[in-house]
């Protein structure tokens, strides 16, 4: 299926026009830049065309510092494998410095690259998008992701650039598999690992996963959707409805999964928190796989992982 990804600074409304085009709200939505930090994939279509539409963390090539460089290379692997670029601009603050930056970056990509106008409302939708000509990239066409105004002349020209039909099926998964744990307990690494890419951003700070983010896995003669979840905190902790809303998409993670890999992290032991999350699962009847990660750093002996099964099994 042809890949058609969304780029562009943070806060222009990438994952508001993602969820537009998808009609359902697929990924979080807030004013605070940088909410979308992984690669969040979903299928869409237009006029009876399919592709698989890509959602990226927004780009900022003049910032190094906090997940910008990881946000930077994860939205770098968007666009090399994208058949179509969606680059979002925001009329309201007009051509930046980063905007230049990154059509630079898509010039030389040598891809087709439709530069949306968005943000673009009332009768001055047109004129507000007339400065992003200077980019030299084609045309530019204004749209308003929130309201939906210009979107369907947008999706035109997406199915007009794309390339012709692959011949290969829709991609169908035989069991879905969300992978649930505290912040910062190895849930997007065991993903990487799996897969043997990149896929998700990986750092050392808690919470690096803000969303539900799906990922096919083949292996042998099955394929399994993987779902990486957001962290689930104590609730005292939840400081921000961002991150209540990030709780929230782990729970329908776990509502639409058909087993759930529960990671612990075998240097903390078994906590409240891994209980309560154990709990959620069995509410729902769903078969639950016990992950002890972080083994290599653990102090222990012949007998260390009998008495932390023995242990796990008395808990829960």
């Amino acid at each position: 299926m042809s890949v058609v990804a969304i780029v562009g600074r943070p806060n222009v409304g990438k994952s508001t026009l993602f969820n537009r085009i998808l009609g359902r709200r697929k990924a979080i939505v807030d004013d605070v830049s940088g909410v979308t930090r992984d690669r969040n994939y979903g299928n869409a279509s237009w006029t009876g065309r399919e592709f698989t539409l890509v959602d990226t963390g927004g780009l900022d090539p003049t910032v190094e510092e906090g997940f910008f460089p990881l946000i930077r290379e994860q939205a770098m692997l968007a666009i090399n494998e994208a058949d179509v670029i969606l680059f979002i601009l925001d009329t309201r603050d007009g051509l930046t410095p980063a905007d230049m930056e990154i059509a630079d970056v898509l010039r030389r990509t040598e891809k087709s690259v439709i530069v949306t106008a968005n943000k673009s409302e009332g009768d001055r939708r047109g004129m507000e998008a007339a400065e992003f000509f200077e980019l030299g990239l084609g045309s530019v066409l204004p749209v308003s992701a929130i309201h939906g105004a210009g979107v369907a002349e947008l999706l035109e020209e997406v199915v007009r650039k794309l390339p012709d039909a692959k011949e290969n099926t829709p991609e169908e998964w035989d069991i879905r598999v969300a992978v649930i744990g505290r912040p910062n307990t190895g849930k997007s690494t065991l993903i990487n690992r799996l897969l043997g890419e990149e896929r998700l951003l990986v750092s050392e700070v808690p919470g690096t996963t803000m969303d539900s983010v799906d990922t096919l896995l083949k292996h042998g003669e099955r394929s399994y959707l993987l779902v990486d979840t957001a962290g689930v905190r104590r609730r005292s902790r939840i400081r921000i409805d961002l991150e209540r809303h990030s709780v929230t998409r782990t729970i329908s993670a776990l509502e639409r999964c058909d087993v759930c890999l529960l990671l612990l992290d075998s240097v903390e032991g078994l906590v409240e928190q891994d209980i309560r999350l154990a709990g959620l699962a069995e509410d729902r009847g769903r078969g639950m796989i016990i992950v002890l990660n972080k083994w290599d750093l653990m102090e222990k002996d012949h007998m260390t992982f009998d008495r932390m099964c023995k242990d796990i099994r008395e808990q829960l």
